[in-house]
């Protein structure tokens, strides 16, 4: 498929007329088209269509049918029926009414050319750079991040089903590229055990036969393993993603003691956040969080909270569920440094914040963050009434400590344990310690003087100062505007189906949800445009006796 760019696409007169008539009050996606003209153009997409070949379909138009899919929740055919037979989608589309459309196919292969292209960034920027010409974008403003679970394309396997789905998988891969190999090294009982789905419904049912299904399961593996090992005329084989997956989950769950194959006891496996969950996606993993479980990854969003200023996506992260929170604001704030989209600003929550996220975001990036700290762990901390390091005077100059009875600490040395992210550990005299009326307070040690751990000056004083903070009303109030986040995840969730993965693996659920904030950003343009207000925190009646 090649393509020839057209610069504009004009929006034919019996289109407009009809459209107008039949939404005499407006439309989110006739306003954004109003407002915005031509949101993409072909040229941007020119570097992943050849210049030989047939016509290819106007990127333009399947870039913003794309989009108008996922702010309705459509599939490929709803999204190509709906070309066809809305009359909004043919006004931003500019398309004629006649206008046929196109097979749906066509969106599969427009998507696959963007991540392969690497151009899916695309999709979000250039409306983020039509609404900052706008002026509904505000530079250095201010920004909330939170992250909610997405749930694999994939159905939950336990250990068993999971063996045997995976050499299912590498033998059907086989079967299509190497047909005759296989052919000639499968027995007849592979066909009759593999040729099927493997379901736990199917399977036995005591411990005593499921171990020795596993066992038979892996010997079969195996086999298949070392044959393609040998294949010395082959060697491409592999190199195959299947039988790449195959050997990891083997590895994972098999343990091979003088060359015989023992399925593994639990204590003896890897963490389940390093399993392989599924063979179809080897990038999903198992993670849980508070009292939610899940199969998949992860999504950071992040939009704008500014007053008097429509709230817009600006930054989209996908990572395997297992990545936690507080890695992911140095990666956020590295996508918006080069956009120009950096906040002075920016409200987290607790997952976010540590004392050297806080430190960082300010010296690199000029971002302030707004969120509350992990409480101090330690016992005098939690008991209320002990002696915790906020009770104690550090003097970073003069390398020393003054604890709450007036004694000073005698070193001050280079911490020997650096795993616990302190940098200094500081030692006070025993003579002071062991006779303190104090000491129940602040030691539980039965001889040892008080030890106390430091960060580095910068990151002990940010997270004592936002400890401090966190407590009064000014931050409260601050804060507050962080909760708004919550609203982004959920009209996500049930407008665009963001909590559901539609695609297997990583590149692609990351398109899925770059697509997934523009159309939210598309649909929040429009009704910006419309007039139509932020909806308010819902209530229920008994609740609004209350504030009656």
């Amino acid at each position: 498929m090649s393509l020839h760019p057209q610069a504009a696409y004009p929006i034919p007169e019996d289109t407009q007329r009809v459209a107008r008539a039949a939404f005499p009050h407006g439309n989110v996606y006739m306003e954004v088209a109003d407002h915005l003209g031509t949101l993409y153009h072909d040229s941007q997409f020119a570097p992943l269509f050849p210049t030989r070949g047939q016509s290819a379909e106007a990127p333009t138009r399947l870039a913003l049918v794309t989009v108008l899919q996922f702010a309705e929740g459509l599939s490929d055919r709803q999204a190509a029926e709906a070309v066809r037979g809305r009359i909004d989608w043919k006004y931003v589309l500019g398309l004629a009414l006649t206008d046929p459309g196109f097979d749906h196919t066509v969106l599969s292969e427009f998507r696959t050319r963007l991540i392969t292209g690497q151009q899916e960034q695309l999709l979000l920027d250039t409306l983020l750079t039509q609404a900052r010409t706008q002026g509904l974008l505000k530079t250095r403003g201010r920004q909330r991040t939170d992250s909610t679970h997405v749930l694999a394309a994939i159905r939950v396997l336990n250990r068993l089903e999971r063996v045997g789905e995976t050499l299912r998988a590498a033998l059907n891969s086989l079967a299509v590229v190497a047909p005759t190999w296989i052919e000639a090294l499968a027995p007849s009982a592979w066909y009759d055990r593999y040729s099927h789905r493997v379901e736990n419904y199917h399977l036995p049912k005591t411990d005593t036969a499921r171990q020795a299904l596993a066992t038979v399961i892996g010997a079969d593996g195996q086999t298949v393993l070392t044959a393609i090992d040998a294949a010395s005329e082959q060697p491409w084989l592999r190199e195959l993603p299947a039988i790449q997956t195959l050997r990891q989950v083997w590895a994972e769950q098999y343990l091979e003691v003088n060359g015989t194959l023992s399925w593994r006891e639990v204590k003896d496996m890897p963490s389940p956040a390093e399993l392989i969950a599924s063979p179809y996606d080897p990038e999903a993993r198992y993670s849980t969080k508070r009292d939610v479980e899940w199969v998949g990854y992860k999504v950071h969003l992040t939009e704008t909270c500014d007053e008097d200023l429509p709230r817009l996506l600006v930054n989209v992260e996908t990572t395997p569920a297992t990545t936690p929170d507080d890695h992911m604001l140095a990666v956020v704030h590295a996508s918006l440094e080069p956009r120009a989209l950096l906040p002075t600003e920016h409200l987290v929550d607790k997952g976010y914040t540590d004392s050297q996220v806080l430190v960082e975001s300010q010296r690199t990036y000029g971002v302030t963050l707004i969120g509350p700290v992990a409480d101090d762990p330690s016992w005098q901390a939690r008991a209320g009434a002990g002696f915790d390091k906020a009770h104690f005077l550090v003097d970073w100059d003069q390398q020393a400590v003054t604890c709450p009875q007036g004694k000073q600490s005698i070193s001050w040395l280079p911490n020997t344990y650096p795993k616990n992210g302190m940098m200094w550990e500081v030692r006070f005299a025993r003579k002071d310690c062991t006779p303190c009326p104090s000491r129940a307070q602040c030691t539980r040690a039965k001889k040892e003087p008080r030890l106390i751990g430091l960060q580095a000056r910068e990151q002990y004083e940010a997270l004592q100062d936002t400890r401090t903070r966190q407590t009064t009303v000014a931050f409260h109030q601050q804060y507050a505007a962080r909760a708004g986040i919550e609203s982004a995840h959920a009209q996500g969730i049930r407008r665009c189906g963001l909590r559901q993965a539609r695609y297997m693996g990583l590149a692609k659920t990351h398109l899925q949800h770059l697509a997934t904030a523009t159309a939210l950003n598309v649909v929040r343009l429009g009704e910006w445009w419309m007039g139509t207000p932020h909806a308010k925190t819902r209530r229920s009646p008994f609740a609004a006796l209350k504030a009656a």
